[in-house]
């Protein structure tokens, strides 16, 4: 089971390491995360640099991509070359936005018709990009899936985890994150934003 983040020059650190992190949580034989980009190495928008740990073309045939955000996604949807190389399809894989990750969703064509959730810089790009945006952290509809803000990356990230391992894995890859003294309080506050966009059997890639 491979799980890429797409990680692009100028990335959000919380948005593309939240996720790789308590994705991470599942220690079992196959389970892979990796960080994607298009170049061997790409710098944050805080200046940390990370090597990447799959390519653009690996993505498009990953059981499930994140596509994370940074400070140049607008740049990076108007590079034609590069978005050419982004061939994700929902009808074989778990997608996931992040923040100004959904930005790039709406610029491929893959939230027409769907509402979503992204951060409140990235809002108008979206609703400019025919996309109607929600006021609320994390929605999901068939094997899309979209959050908005920073920390509601864990939500995601359970969203993958509870699609593919169940609901009892996303449950406990977010009691290890949570802070100590609130743990059961944060697993359930959660786990009651993604539940209802859960569907009653896990989901099994058909990507070959």
């Amino acid at each position: 089971m491979h799980i890429a983040i797409l990680t692009f020059e100028g990335f959000n650190e919380l948005d593309s390491l939240i996720a790789f992190g308590v994705l991470n949580r599942i220690k079992k034989p196959g389970w892979r995360v990796s960080i994607t980009s298009p170049a061997a190495q790409v710098r944050s928008m805080n200046g940390v640099a990370l090597e990447a740990q799959a390519s653009l073309r690996e993505a498009s045939t990953a059981d499930a991509v994140i596509v994370g955000s940074g400070v140049r996604t607008r740049e990076i949807v108007a590079d034609e070359a590069l978005m050419a190389q982004l061939q994700l399809d929902p009808s074989k894989q778990l997608l996931g936005a992040q923040c100004s990750g959904t930005l790039v969703l709406a610029k491929l064509g893959l939230l027409d018709g769907v509402p979503a959730c992204t951060d409140l810089t990235t809002k108008p790009w979206v609703e400019e990009a025919g996309v109607d945006v929600l006021n609320q952290p994390f929605f999901a509809r068939g094997n899309v899936a979209t959050a908005g803000g920073c920390l509601a990356s864990p939500y995601l990230a359970a969203w993958i985890i509870a699609r593919l391992e169940g609901t009892e894995a996303a449950a406990s890859a977010l009691h290890y994150v949570a802070p100590v003294g609130e743990k059961e309080d944060y697993v359930a506050r959660a786990m009651r934003n993604i539940t209802p966009y859960l569907t009653e059997t896990r989901y099994f890639s058909s990507v070959e």
